[in-house]
């Protein structure tokens, strides 16, 4: 009797150290899970934070052009509704990013109509302004890849074993909201002497 006494107490010894270590397991993981979406929260926040910057450079841009180049409003036009677009995303990724494709298109636009204007070149405010917008291109690149790298992580983290399994019982999902190069930057451009 003391012997099928023991053997029953080592069992629920047993199956209780178990419950316990899968229990942590999934308190471990749905941890590094909320961590690592938070990395792709905040990394968005930057995301957003550039592109409002450049969002808030771009009417001082367009109207230091407008004073050289009025005949243009096409371009003008597509750069307004390209950034109200940017703006009504209200932080929306696929939006967001949507919206800023189109403004890449309509501003590339606008520094090449540029060209067409060697007087406004030499004028310090666009030349001030431009080096702005480039800068803050350049901490945008930084923002993304930093996003996507945290997406990658959190992805890559969720998609493992036994992650998957805890990923999907406190609802953790893949996130796809990546950037990618759009289609007008993936041509290459054509260059003539």
């Amino acid at each position: 009797m003391r012997r099928g006494l023991w053997i029953a107490i080592a069992a629920v010894v047993v199956v209780l150290l178990a419950v316990l270590l899968v229990f942590g397991s999934y308190v471990s993981a749905k941890n590094q899970m909320v961590t690592k979406r938070e990395a792709v929260t905040s990394s968005w926040g930057e995301v957003n934070n550039q592109l409002q910057r450049r969002s808030d450079l771009i009417p001082n841009l367009v109207e230091t052009v407008k004073g050289y180049a009025k005949q243009e409003t096409t371009v003008f036009g597509d750069i307004a509704n390209a950034r109200a677009g940017l703006l009504n995303a209200h932080g929306d990724p696929k939006a967001t990013i949507q919206a800023n494709g189109q403004l890449d298109s309509a501003l590339g636009r606008l520094l090449v109509l540029t060209e067409n204007y060697p007087e406004l070149k030499s004028n310090g405010n666009f030349q001030r302004l431009q080096d702005e917008l480039a800068g803050t291109e350049n901490r945008i690149s930084v923002a993304r890849m930093r996003y996507n790298q945290n997406i990658q992580d959190y992805n890559t983290f969720i998609g493992q074993f036994p992650n998957s399994i805890w990923a999907g019982f406190g609802g953790f999902q893949r996130n796809n909201d990546y950037f990618q190069a759009s289609e007008a930057a993936k041509t290459v451009p054509k260059v003539k002497f």
